[in-house]
Protein backbone atom coordinates (compact mmCIF):
# COMPACT_ATOMS: atom_id res chain seq x y z
CA UNK A 1 0.00 0.00 0.00
CA UNK A 2 1.34 3.30 -0.71
CA UNK A 3 2.32 5.88 2.30
CA UNK A 4 -0.18 8.15 2.79
CA UNK A 5 2.68 10.89 2.03
CA UNK A 6 2.86 9.45 -1.61
CA UNK A 7 -0.86 8.84 -2.34
CA UNK A 8 -1.82 11.87 -4.56
CA UNK A 9 -4.56 14.47 -3.51
CA UNK A 10 -6.59 16.89 -5.68
CA UNK A 11 -7.29 20.27 -4.67
CA UNK A 12 -10.01 22.43 -6.44
CA UNK A 13 -9.34 20.13 -9.79
CA UNK A 14 -5.97 20.33 -9.50
CA UNK A 15 -4.05 16.47 -9.10
CA UNK A 16 -0.55 16.85 -7.02
CA UNK A 17 1.22 12.98 -7.43
CA UNK A 18 2.05 13.38 -3.73
CA UNK A 19 1.73 15.43 -0.41
CA UNK A 20 4.94 16.80 -0.20
CA UNK A 21 5.03 20.74 -0.54
CA UNK A 22 8.17 23.00 -1.02
CA UNK A 23 7.11 25.99 1.16
CA UNK A 24 7.95 29.03 -0.56
CA UNK A 25 11.32 30.61 0.39
CA UNK A 26 12.82 34.42 -0.76
CA UNK A 27 16.00 33.97 -2.46
CA UNK A 28 16.81 37.92 -2.03
CA UNK A 29 18.53 37.87 -5.66
CA UNK A 30 15.60 39.32 -8.04
CA UNK A 31 16.48 42.67 -10.31
CA UNK A 32 13.64 44.58 -9.46
CA UNK A 33 11.36 42.44 -9.28
CA UNK A 34 12.13 40.07 -11.91
CA UNK A 35 13.73 36.32 -11.82
CA UNK A 36 17.34 36.05 -12.55
CA UNK A 37 19.64 33.36 -12.92
CA UNK A 38 19.69 32.48 -9.63
CA UNK A 39 15.63 31.57 -9.70
CA UNK A 40 16.29 29.05 -12.99
CA UNK A 41 18.69 26.84 -11.37
CA UNK A 42 16.87 27.45 -7.72
CA UNK A 43 13.39 26.47 -9.86
CA UNK A 44 14.76 23.49 -11.85
CA UNK A 45 16.24 22.09 -8.32
CA UNK A 46 12.72 22.41 -7.04
CA UNK A 47 11.33 20.61 -9.90
CA UNK A 48 13.96 17.75 -9.75
CA UNK A 49 13.48 17.38 -5.69
CA UNK A 50 10.82 14.73 -5.70
CA UNK A 51 8.00 17.41 -4.19
CA UNK A 52 4.63 17.43 -5.78
CA UNK A 53 3.75 21.01 -4.89
CA UNK A 54 6.05 23.66 -5.54
CA UNK A 55 5.38 27.22 -4.35
CA UNK A 56 8.25 29.35 -5.77
CA UNK A 57 8.48 31.95 -2.77
CA UNK A 58 7.31 35.32 -2.09
CA UNK A 59 5.84 37.28 -4.82
CA UNK A 60 5.20 41.05 -4.10
CA UNK A 61 2.48 42.98 -6.27
CA UNK A 62 3.71 46.16 -6.40
CA UNK A 63 7.53 47.29 -6.04
CA UNK A 64 6.77 49.12 -2.63
CA UNK A 65 5.44 45.74 -1.52
CA UNK A 66 8.95 44.22 -1.54
CA UNK A 67 10.92 42.82 2.08
CA UNK A 68 14.19 43.91 0.25
CA UNK A 69 15.38 45.73 -2.85
CA UNK A 70 16.18 41.59 -4.09
CA UNK A 71 12.63 40.38 -3.73
CA UNK A 72 10.99 38.89 -6.45
CA UNK A 73 7.38 40.47 -7.64
CA UNK A 74 4.94 40.52 -10.78
CA UNK A 75 4.09 44.09 -11.16
CA UNK A 76 5.85 44.30 -14.32
CA UNK A 77 5.99 43.00 -17.80
CA UNK A 78 10.21 42.27 -17.16
CA UNK A 79 9.00 40.48 -14.31
CA UNK A 80 5.96 38.24 -16.03
CA UNK A 81 8.68 37.72 -19.04
CA UNK A 82 11.51 36.53 -16.30
CA UNK A 83 9.23 34.67 -14.27
CA UNK A 84 7.72 32.77 -17.57
CA UNK A 85 11.69 32.04 -18.23
CA UNK A 86 12.24 30.44 -15.06
CA UNK A 87 8.93 28.48 -14.68
CA UNK A 88 9.67 27.29 -18.48
CA UNK A 89 13.09 25.98 -17.21
CA UNK A 90 11.62 24.21 -14.14
CA UNK A 91 8.77 22.11 -16.16
CA UNK A 92 11.22 21.09 -18.80
CA UNK A 93 13.44 19.06 -15.99
CA UNK A 94 10.30 18.72 -13.75
CA UNK A 95 8.57 14.99 -12.51
CA UNK A 96 5.37 14.38 -14.31
CA UNK A 97 2.93 15.59 -12.53
CA UNK A 98 5.03 18.64 -10.57
CA UNK A 99 2.78 21.11 -9.92
CA UNK A 100 4.20 25.13 -10.02
CA UNK A 101 2.24 27.80 -7.82
CA UNK A 102 3.40 31.59 -7.24
CA UNK A 103 2.97 33.19 -3.46
CA UNK A 104 1.36 37.00 -4.14
CA UNK A 105 2.33 38.95 -1.31
CA UNK A 106 2.10 42.78 -0.12
CA UNK A 107 4.89 43.04 2.73
CA UNK A 108 3.25 46.26 4.04
CA UNK A 109 4.82 47.25 7.34
CA UNK A 110 7.98 44.85 7.19
CA UNK A 111 8.92 46.45 3.55
CA UNK A 112 11.71 48.37 2.93
CA UNK A 113 14.34 46.45 4.65
CA UNK A 114 17.73 44.57 4.43
CA UNK A 115 18.52 41.37 3.31
CA UNK A 116 19.21 39.06 5.39
CA UNK A 117 22.87 38.57 5.10
CA UNK A 118 23.02 42.07 5.34
CA UNK A 119 21.90 42.04 8.67
CA UNK A 120 17.96 42.60 7.84
CA UNK A 121 16.10 45.44 9.89
CA UNK A 122 14.68 48.65 7.78
CA UNK A 123 17.05 50.02 5.19
CA UNK A 124 19.13 52.99 6.30
CA UNK A 125 18.69 56.62 4.37
CA UNK A 126 22.07 55.67 2.44
CA UNK A 127 20.54 52.29 0.68
CA UNK A 128 17.80 53.81 -0.91
CA UNK A 129 14.78 52.94 1.40
CA UNK A 130 11.23 53.81 0.46
CA UNK A 131 8.06 55.03 2.35
CA UNK A 132 5.97 51.91 3.67
CA UNK A 133 2.19 51.32 4.43
CA UNK A 134 0.10 49.06 6.13
CA UNK A 135 -3.88 48.84 7.92
CA UNK A 136 -2.51 51.71 10.78
CA UNK A 137 0.23 53.74 11.40
CA UNK A 138 2.03 51.59 13.59
CA UNK A 139 5.34 50.32 13.46
CA UNK A 140 6.82 46.73 13.21
CA UNK A 141 9.16 48.07 16.31
CA UNK A 142 11.17 50.48 17.73
CA UNK A 143 13.57 51.71 14.89
CA UNK A 144 11.37 50.77 11.96
CA UNK A 145 9.05 53.02 10.05
CA UNK A 146 6.15 54.28 10.76
CA UNK A 147 4.13 53.15 8.18
CA UNK A 148 1.00 55.24 6.36
CA UNK A 149 -1.96 54.10 7.05
CA UNK A 150 -4.05 53.03 3.66
CA UNK A 151 -7.42 54.84 3.00
CA UNK A 152 -10.36 53.59 1.50
CA UNK A 153 -8.96 54.36 -1.92
CA UNK A 154 -5.96 53.05 -1.82
CA UNK A 155 -7.09 49.40 -0.21
CA UNK A 156 -9.10 48.97 -3.37
CA UNK A 157 -5.96 50.09 -5.28
CA UNK A 158 -4.18 47.64 -3.33
CA UNK A 159 -6.83 44.84 -4.23
CA UNK A 160 -6.47 45.74 -7.58
CA UNK A 161 -2.40 45.02 -7.87
CA UNK A 162 -3.08 41.25 -6.11
CA UNK A 163 -5.20 40.69 -9.10
CA UNK A 164 -2.98 42.18 -11.42
CA UNK A 165 -0.38 40.22 -10.19
CA UNK A 166 -2.40 37.03 -10.98
CA UNK A 167 -3.44 37.87 -14.41
CA UNK A 168 0.17 38.03 -15.03
CA UNK A 169 0.81 34.63 -12.72
CA UNK A 170 -1.61 32.90 -14.91
CA UNK A 171 0.19 34.20 -18.43
CA UNK A 172 3.51 33.17 -17.15
CA UNK A 173 2.38 29.72 -17.05
CA UNK A 174 1.78 28.71 -12.99
CA UNK A 175 -0.89 25.79 -12.16
CA UNK A 176 -1.95 27.71 -8.75
CA UNK A 177 -2.02 30.89 -6.82
CA UNK A 178 -0.82 31.06 -2.76
CA UNK A 179 -1.95 34.67 -1.15
CA UNK A 180 0.51 35.47 1.47
CA UNK A 181 -2.02 36.07 4.92
CA UNK A 182 1.08 34.82 7.24
CA UNK A 183 4.22 36.47 9.11
CA UNK A 184 3.02 39.88 9.65
CA UNK A 185 2.76 40.96 6.12
CA UNK A 186 0.33 43.50 5.04
CA UNK A 187 -2.94 40.97 5.02
CA UNK A 188 -1.89 39.39 8.36
CA UNK A 189 -1.89 43.27 9.16
CA UNK A 190 -5.21 43.72 8.48
CA UNK A 191 -6.16 40.56 10.31
CA UNK A 192 -4.43 41.01 13.92
CA UNK A 193 -5.83 43.23 16.01
CA UNK A 194 -2.46 44.04 17.06
CA UNK A 195 -1.34 46.23 13.97
CA UNK A 196 -5.08 47.10 12.88
CA UNK A 197 -7.04 49.30 14.95
CA UNK A 198 -8.98 51.26 12.71
CA UNK A 199 -12.43 52.85 13.22
CA UNK A 200 -13.69 52.19 9.51
CA UNK A 201 -15.32 48.87 8.01
CA UNK A 202 -11.87 47.39 8.11
CA UNK A 203 -11.11 47.34 11.24
CA UNK A 204 -12.37 46.33 15.03
CA UNK A 205 -14.51 43.47 14.64
CA UNK A 206 -12.90 40.21 12.88
CA UNK A 207 -15.17 40.79 10.68
CA UNK A 208 -14.16 44.16 9.22
CA UNK A 209 -10.11 42.88 9.91
CA UNK A 210 -10.58 39.94 7.64
CA UNK A 211 -12.41 42.25 4.99
CA UNK A 212 -9.16 42.98 2.95
CA UNK A 213 -7.88 39.22 3.23
CA UNK A 214 -11.70 38.46 1.48
CA UNK A 215 -11.86 41.22 -0.81
CA UNK A 216 -7.84 40.23 -2.08
CA UNK A 217 -8.85 36.51 -2.27
CA UNK A 218 -12.19 37.19 -4.48
CA UNK A 219 -10.07 39.13 -6.85
CA UNK A 220 -7.49 37.11 -7.45
CA UNK A 221 -10.07 34.24 -8.19
CA UNK A 222 -11.91 36.46 -10.32
CA UNK A 223 -8.70 37.48 -12.01
CA UNK A 224 -7.37 33.96 -12.55
CA UNK A 225 -10.58 31.50 -12.58
CA UNK A 226 -8.66 28.96 -14.14
CA UNK A 227 -5.70 28.86 -11.39
CA UNK A 228 -6.40 27.22 -8.36
CA UNK A 229 -6.51 29.43 -4.90
CA UNK A 230 -4.63 28.80 -1.54
CA UNK A 231 -3.73 31.09 1.33
CA UNK A 232 -1.11 30.94 3.78
CA UNK A 233 -2.01 31.93 7.22
CA UNK A 234 -0.60 32.63 10.29
CA UNK A 235 -2.57 30.81 12.79
CA UNK A 236 -1.63 32.90 16.02
CA UNK A 237 0.31 35.64 16.46
CA UNK A 238 1.74 34.24 19.98
CA UNK A 239 0.90 37.32 22.23
CA UNK A 240 -1.60 38.17 24.47
CA UNK A 241 -4.58 39.60 23.40
CA UNK A 242 -3.82 38.92 19.63
CA UNK A 243 -4.82 36.94 16.27
CA UNK A 244 -5.66 33.01 17.71
CA UNK A 245 -7.12 30.39 16.64
CA UNK A 246 -10.49 30.20 17.19
CA UNK A 247 -10.14 33.91 14.46
CA UNK A 248 -8.21 31.93 11.80
CA UNK A 249 -10.95 29.20 11.47
CA UNK A 250 -13.06 31.90 11.22
CA UNK A 251 -11.30 33.16 8.11
CA UNK A 252 -10.53 29.87 7.10
CA UNK A 253 -14.27 29.25 6.55
CA UNK A 254 -14.62 32.88 4.84
CA UNK A 255 -11.71 32.30 2.20
CA UNK A 256 -12.82 28.78 1.53
CA UNK A 257 -16.33 30.58 0.90
CA UNK A 258 -14.09 32.69 -1.73
CA UNK A 259 -13.17 29.80 -3.58
CA UNK A 260 -9.55 28.81 -1.32
CA UNK A 261 -9.10 25.29 -1.81
CA UNK A 262 -6.29 25.06 1.34
CA UNK A 263 -4.85 26.87 4.28
CA UNK A 264 -1.24 26.59 4.85
CA UNK A 265 -1.05 26.65 8.40
CA UNK A 266 1.72 29.19 10.14
CA UNK A 267 2.21 31.04 12.91
CA UNK A 268 3.60 34.65 14.19
CA UNK A 269 5.51 37.44 12.54
CA UNK A 270 3.24 40.15 13.32
CA UNK A 271 5.15 41.41 16.65
CA UNK A 272 8.84 40.74 17.96
CA UNK A 273 6.78 40.16 21.53
CA UNK A 274 5.58 36.69 20.02
CA UNK A 275 6.72 33.58 21.75
CA UNK A 276 6.26 29.79 20.49
CA UNK A 277 7.18 26.87 21.40
CA UNK A 278 10.22 25.30 19.00
CA UNK A 279 10.73 21.74 17.67
CA UNK A 280 9.62 19.18 14.99
CA UNK A 281 6.27 19.78 13.54
CA UNK A 282 5.47 23.02 16.45
CA UNK A 283 2.77 24.01 14.57
CA UNK A 284 1.14 20.90 13.13
CA UNK A 285 -1.98 21.19 15.88
CA UNK A 286 -2.25 24.44 14.30
CA UNK A 287 -3.08 23.08 11.07
CA UNK A 288 -5.08 20.31 12.12
CA UNK A 289 -7.61 22.73 14.44
CA UNK A 290 -7.81 24.78 11.27
CA UNK A 291 -8.63 21.96 9.17
CA UNK A 292 -11.14 20.32 11.56
CA UNK A 293 -13.19 23.52 12.15
CA UNK A 294 -13.09 25.26 8.93
CA UNK A 295 -13.66 21.78 7.00
CA UNK A 296 -10.75 23.06 4.48
CA UNK A 297 -7.45 21.10 3.56
CA UNK A 298 -4.79 22.36 5.41
CA UNK A 299 -0.98 22.20 5.25
CA UNK A 300 1.47 21.84 7.93
CA UNK A 301 4.71 23.41 8.00
CA UNK A 302 7.79 24.10 10.49
CA UNK A 303 10.62 22.57 10.89
CA UNK A 304 9.30 19.14 9.65
CA UNK A 305 12.42 17.04 8.28
CA UNK A 306 12.34 13.34 9.02
CA UNK A 307 10.19 11.45 6.17
CA UNK A 308 8.44 8.96 8.85
CA UNK A 309 7.11 12.12 11.31
CA UNK A 310 6.35 14.02 7.76
CA UNK A 311 4.79 10.58 6.88
CA UNK A 312 2.79 10.37 10.37
CA UNK A 313 0.83 14.05 10.46
CA UNK A 314 -0.84 12.65 7.12
CA UNK A 315 -1.45 9.02 8.01
CA UNK A 316 -2.94 10.59 11.36
CA UNK A 317 -4.98 12.70 9.51
CA UNK A 318 -3.63 15.67 11.11
CA UNK A 319 -2.45 17.38 7.75
CA UNK A 320 -3.49 16.93 4.53
CA UNK A 321 -0.22 17.95 3.11
CA UNK A 322 3.42 18.69 4.39
CA UNK A 323 5.12 21.80 3.03
CA UNK A 324 9.05 21.29 4.24
CA UNK A 325 11.40 24.76 3.36
CA UNK A 326 15.33 24.52 4.96
CA UNK A 327 15.27 20.76 4.83
CA UNK A 328 14.78 21.43 1.21
CA UNK A 329 17.54 23.47 1.24
CA UNK A 330 19.61 21.66 2.94
CA UNK A 331 18.80 18.62 0.98
CA UNK A 332 17.40 19.10 -2.59
CA UNK A 333 16.30 15.47 -3.15
CA UNK A 334 14.92 15.24 0.12
CA UNK A 335 11.90 13.65 -1.85
CA UNK A 336 13.84 11.30 -2.65
CA UNK A 337 14.98 10.96 0.86
CA UNK A 338 11.23 10.46 2.15
CA UNK A 339 10.57 7.75 -0.60
CA UNK A 340 13.58 5.87 0.16
CA UNK A 341 12.53 5.88 3.70
CA UNK A 342 9.30 4.91 3.12
CA UNK A 343 9.97 2.23 0.51
CA UNK A 344 8.03 4.04 -2.23
CA UNK A 345 9.78 4.37 -5.79
CA UNK A 346 11.94 7.13 -6.66
CA UNK A 347 11.28 8.86 -9.55
CA UNK A 348 13.91 10.64 -11.03
CA UNK A 349 15.04 11.72 -14.79
CA UNK A 350 17.02 9.37 -16.50
CA UNK A 351 20.12 11.66 -16.15
CA UNK A 352 19.70 10.80 -12.36
CA UNK A 353 19.10 7.44 -12.50
CA UNK A 354 22.55 6.01 -11.47
CA UNK A 355 22.11 8.05 -8.11
CA UNK A 356 18.80 6.06 -6.97
CA UNK A 357 20.82 3.19 -5.04
CA UNK A 358 23.29 5.49 -3.30
CA UNK A 359 19.93 7.35 -1.85
CA UNK A 360 18.66 4.21 -0.94
CA UNK A 361 21.95 3.01 0.45
CA UNK A 362 22.09 6.44 2.72
CA UNK A 363 18.54 5.77 4.03
CA UNK A 364 19.41 2.11 5.03
CA UNK A 365 23.01 2.66 5.70
CA UNK A 366 20.91 5.81 8.45
CA UNK A 367 18.56 3.46 9.76
CA UNK A 368 20.75 1.02 11.22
Amino acid sequence: MTAPLFQPIILDGLTFPNRIAIAPMCQYSADDGSATDWHVQQWMSYALSGAGMITVEMTNVERRARISHGCLGLYSDHNEAAARRALDAARRVAAPGTKFGTQLAHAGRKASCLRPWEGGGPLPAGQDPWPVVAASAIAYDEGWQVPHALSEEEIWQVVERFADAARRAERAGFDFIELHGAHGYLIFQFLSPLSNKRTDRWGGSLENRMRFAVEVARAVRKAAPRLMLGARLSVKDGVHGGFDVEDAIEVARALKAEGVAYICCSSGGNSPLQKFPSGPGYQVDLAEAVGKGADIPVRAVGLITDPSHANSIVAEGRADMVALARAFLADPRWGWRAAATLGEPIHAAPQLLRSVTTMQHWVKDAQQ
